[in-house]
């Protein structure tokens, strides 16, 4: 598996790239985000550790010219500012997960498998209804036209997709879209599965919620 580490700091780059090295991956490093933007685009990746605060390019502008070009890569964003707002932002350009420094080497490890595990699960599209959602491309579509979901929107359905008929606890899927981040609660899940309803229309009749458990999808008789 190939890594990018995308970090100005030399000796956290030095030390991720050792630790992952270790672990047996490829790495790929670089020190500004002008370079790590064309490594991101000529590489096939498995994931994407990404400074916010890089010379050149900004991580917030790696994020966004990715998710525009459709390179959907998985990002772990790595901040020092550690503030709610520049965690939003950095999410909803498209970052699929974030740590704040200093971190645990421990927990990053595990942050990544995570990311990891998501792009391993098999199946490449789900169809329900008129959709049709698109694993590695992250795209959903209504009858052909794409319908514009936030990356945790579209995290929450696939992993609801994946479990059909299972009732997934609000904890559960904190877990596996948002990572036991620190200002995510059972509210963020809440507001993640309104939107979500509002966006498929009619069909939100099949994301059902089960009274002191949490979400469950129904497949369509």
């Amino acid at each position: 598996m190939k890594i990018l580490i995308i970090e100005d700091d030399e000796t956290i780059r030095v030390g991720l790239r050792d630790l992952f090295l270790s672990e047996g991956w490829q790495v790929l490093t670089a020190m500004d985000g002008e370079e790590g933007l064309q490594l991101a685009f000529e590489e096939k990746l498995e994931v994407i550790l990404l400074d916010l605060m890089l010379p050149k390019i900004d991580g917030y502008e790696i994020c966004r010219t990715l998710r525009k070009e459709r390179v959907e890569t998985p990002i772990l964003m790595l901040t020092a500012k550690g503030q709610v707002d520049d965690v939003v932002q950095g999410l909803e350009l498209g970052a699929d997960d974030y740590l704040v420094k200093p971190f645990s080497l421990r927990e990053l490890e595990a942050r990544v498998r995570v990311l990891v595990r998501r792009l391993d699960q098999g199946v490449s599209e789900y169809r329900f209804g008129d959709f049709l959602l698109q694993v590695r491309a992250r795209t959903l579509s209504l009858s052909g036209k794409e319908v514009k979901l936030t990356p945790k929107e579209f995290d929450l359905l696939l992993t609801l997709l994946r479990k059909p008929g299972r009732a997934l606890t609000r904890e559960q899927l904190i877990g596996e879209v948002w990572g036991h981040g620190l200002f995510v609660t059972s509210r963020s899940v809440d507001r993640c599965v309104k939107t979500l309803r509002e966006k498929l229309g009619p069909t939100s009749r099949n994301l059902i919620s089960v009274r002191g458990i949490g979400y469950r999808w129904d497949e369509e008789k």
